[in-house]
Formats: C-alpha cells, structure tokens, sequence
C-alpha cells in the first residue's frame, strides 16, 4: 500500500483517536474530523457515562500503540462486584479467583484526551472539531461537513474513509440511504434507560465507600450501579424501566417521589448522595440500545469500525474494549495484506463480526445477571466454585466472565460459546444435586470439562443438521 494515501476519519471518539494514533504511526497521513467542541478544551460530558470499565482487551490496545505506562495512572482497579442489599448489607465478589484479574475504571474525558494528544503529536496526523459530518457519498470517497465556526459547508476527499463516529453514524446512514448495494441494520433497544448520577467525594476528597469495586444495588427489574474517579467520587447509573413498574422513569417526576424511590430500594445511598434530587432532575434520561449491520465496507473506499458498526448495551463493560480490539484486529490484517483496501476491510470483517454480534448479546445476558441474578442463591453457588476453580486450577478453567474479560486472545464468539456451555453444565450439575464443594475439586472439574465439551458437540451437531 501505498503509506502516502490520505485517511479521513470521522469522529474523535475513542475509537477514533486510536485509530487515528495507529494509522498514523504506519506512517499514513490521516485527517480526523469531529462535530463536537475539543473535549480537551470544553467540558462535554452532557450526562454521558463519564467513566468506563477498562480490561484485557484495551490494554492489549494501548500496548499496540506503546502508551499503557500513560494510561496506568488514569485506572483504579476494581477487583470485584460489590453487592448492596435492600438492608444495607454487602458483600464482595471477586471477578476471577486469580488475583492479578480485575478490571478498571478509567475516566472517558482522560483517555480519550491522551489518545488525541498522542495522535495530533504525529505530524502525519491533523484533527480538526466543531466540524459536523452530513453526508458521505461512498461511491466518489468524499464527505460533506458543516463548520460550526464558520458556518460554512466544505467537502473532503480521500483515498479512504473510516467511520468511526458512534451509534448515530452518518457513514452508516448515508449507506442506508444510498440503496446502492443491500444492507441490513439493526436497532434495538431495551424498554431500560439509563440516568447518570453522583456520590461526590468528602470534604477531605476522599471516597466515601469502598473505592476497588464496581458497586451493584440489584433489585430485580432495575438497578443502580457505582464507579469509582481518581478524584474520590463515584459515577452513579440508575437502570431503570422507562414507563413499567411501581417506579419508572415515565412516574418519578417530582424531587419526593425519587427520594421516596431511593429510600425504598437503595436506602444506604441516600447519605451517600445528598445531592440526589439535583443530579436526578439536571441528567438527562438515555436510552439503551445495540446496532448491528452489514456489510461495514463498501468496496475498498469506506469502512465502519467502534459503535458506528457495532453499538452494545454497556452491561459486560466491553464497549470500549470492543471498539479498542476493532483497532487491534484492522492492524494484524494491514500487516498480513500488503494489498489493496478492499482486501483489508472484506477480511476485517469477515473475522470481526461474528465477535462483535456475540459480545451484544452477552452484553444484554449480563443484564440480566447483574440486576436479578447476582443475588439468586443458585447463581452464588455456581460462581463459588467457578472461583474455586480458578482459584486451584488457574491454568485449566476461566468463567464466562474471565473468558471474555480477561482473555484477550480469544474472541468474543469462542468466550461466548464455551462460557455458555460451561454456565449450562455447572447449572444442571446444581439442579441434579451433584455439586458439593467439600469433594475433591479436581474430579469436579473434570465433570465440569467433561459435560461442557458433550453440550458443545451437541450443539455443534445441531448446527450441521440445520445446515
């Protein structure tokens, strides 16, 4: 390929800016253009979640671009879930039996900061913002954008572009709309949405619960999760139905009823957060919603990558790592194919989106888990020897959570498919009574493997029957 060609790509996100950073140190001269103001500059956070779970699958990433030593002082670990009951009560449990496993919370604002400092560092890199894309005629590899300055319209040109601008893609839309080759979309979203709210630090700037967990209150059919910021406080998501139930986004509409809701449901968070009615009434209500589509390329022109291709629900907190992987997976593929873009992308995604499909539907399973499952007995038990597992066997069993979260190796489709096998096999072992964790663990886990590898083939025979 030819490393002089010009590379737009639309929206700094995070996965835009890494993108950006790695196609720059390639040696490509890439373009970048945002509609939103420099978030180094202005703050834009406007109610979205302003902190985000980060594991194996980023990290790998910002080792690929060789900045992991600056990205460690933005984390706090999390080694585990924090589980809050009606009465107050808590109890940790550990993400993985394996010490050096847990996940962190990192600030958005941060990170994506140091990625655009680190790509615009790069002379082969400019990033223009307040420049809103309208259209992108994928035939011709040209797009139309509005100036929020000068308020004036102007198009670009490029050999390649690379859409990375979000859930609201217009690259995607300008696909849909064109009717120039068949494309299917999917948008699907829950009857959940979600509110940011707070736990501010104490006067002193300390945090005011326990800082190395993700915090869960589930109660069922909605929940209220916590992360923790480098600056003491906690970034506080209520997950709730927007017009079911007692209690729903549609009904809480006065500062009483929401403190009535909370003294109900997460009683302990109230002297926590003093400022509940504020945040409640200031914060916007999201929705919650996962993309899927295809095809992400048209030809060797233009290509989708992140949320413009693949939009998840934030449940298994693979978001960003997912979007971060996409750059990782586009990388390994330019360096098998010193070919032509086409080449690339079709074999980017024909590897890429089986992965990306299963991490949105593990990522709506984790739903699930987190606000109902998480305190069902049944579930305790099965991760007390899932833990156990880990704990003796480290090298011979990973959870489905580990699999996902904390084996970047391997894709997202393999975590899902024997994740879910050994969930089924665990399960049904507690159904029969067969599980006690004073017998020898080794046999155990050897019934465990054992059961998972029959529902696998079981599952693949019905696959080749189907076909």
């Amino acid at each position: 390929m030819n490393k002089k060609e010009n590379i737009l790509i639309v929206g700094a996100g995070l996965c835009g800016s890494l993108l950006a950073l790695r196609l720059g140190q390639r040696g490509y001269n890439v373009t970048v253009y945002e509609k939103r103001p420099d978030l180094r500059k202005v703050d834009i956070s406007a109610g979205k979640s302003i902190n985000l779970a980060f594991s194996n699958r980023g990290i790998k990433a910002m080792k690929m671009v060789g900045i992991q030593n600056k990205v460690e002082p933005l984390c706090i670990p999390m080694n585990g879930r924090m589980l809050h009951d009606k009465k107050g009560n808590t109890k940790l449990s550990n993400y993985s039996g394996r010490n050096h496993e847990y996940i962190n919370s990192i600030s958005r604002g941060g990170l994506n900061a140091l990625l655009l400092d680190e790509a615009e560092a790069l002379d082969n890199v400019s990033l223009f913002f307040n420049k809103k894309c309208k259209h992108v005629d994928f035939e011709k590899t040209i797009a139309d954008f509005y100036d929020y300055e000068t308020k004036t319209e102007f198009t670009e040109d490029a050999d390649v572009i690379i859409g990375t601008d979000g859930a609201g893609s217009i690259l995607r839309q300008s696909y849909y709309l064109g009717k120039k080759f068949l494309f299917s979309f999917s948008q699907n979203f829950l009857s959940h949405g979600y509110k940011e709210l707070s736990i501010l630090p104490t006067k002193t700037g300390d945090f005011k619960t326990y800082k190395n967990a993700l915090h869960i209150w589930p109660r069922g059919d909605f929940m209220l999760i916590a992360l923790p910021n480098l600056d003491g406080s906690f970034t506080v998501t209520l997950f709730l139905s927007h017009n079911k139930g007692n209690y729903n986004f549609s009904n809480l509409t006065t500062p009483e009823i929401v403190t009535e809701f909370f003294k109900k449901e997460f009683s302990d968070t109230l002297e926590l957060m003093p400022n509940l009615t504020d945040d409640f009434f200031s914060n916007p209500t999201s929705a919650l919603g996962t993309v899927k589509c295809s095809p992400w390329h048209y030809k060797g022109n233009t290509l989708l990558m992140g949320d413009a291709a693949h939009a998840v629900v934030p449940f298994y907190g693979q978001g960003m790592n997912a979007s971060f992987e996409d750059v990782v997976e586009l990388d390994k593929i330019l360096e098998q194919h010193d070919g032509n873009w086409e080449s690339v992308f079709k074999a980017y995604e024909k590897t890429r989106k089986k992965d990306t499909d299963a991490i949105a539907d593990l990522a709506i399973d984790n739903f699930y888990e987190m606000r109902d499952h998480v305190s069902n007995p049944i579930f305790q038990e099965k991760r007390k020897l899932e833990m156990a597992f880990e704990e003796h066997f480290p090298k011979e069993y990973s959870s489905k959570y580990s699999l996902v979260t904390f084996n970047e190796n391997i894709g997202y489709h393999e975590a899902m498919t024997r994740g879910r096998a050994q969930d089924k096999a665990i399960l049904n072992m507690i159904a029969d009574d067969e599980i006690d964790l004073n017998n020898d663990l080794k046999k155990l886990l050897k019934r465990v493997q054992q059961e998972t590898n029959e529902i696998l083939d079981e599952d693949k025979v019905a696959k080749t029957m189907k076909h």
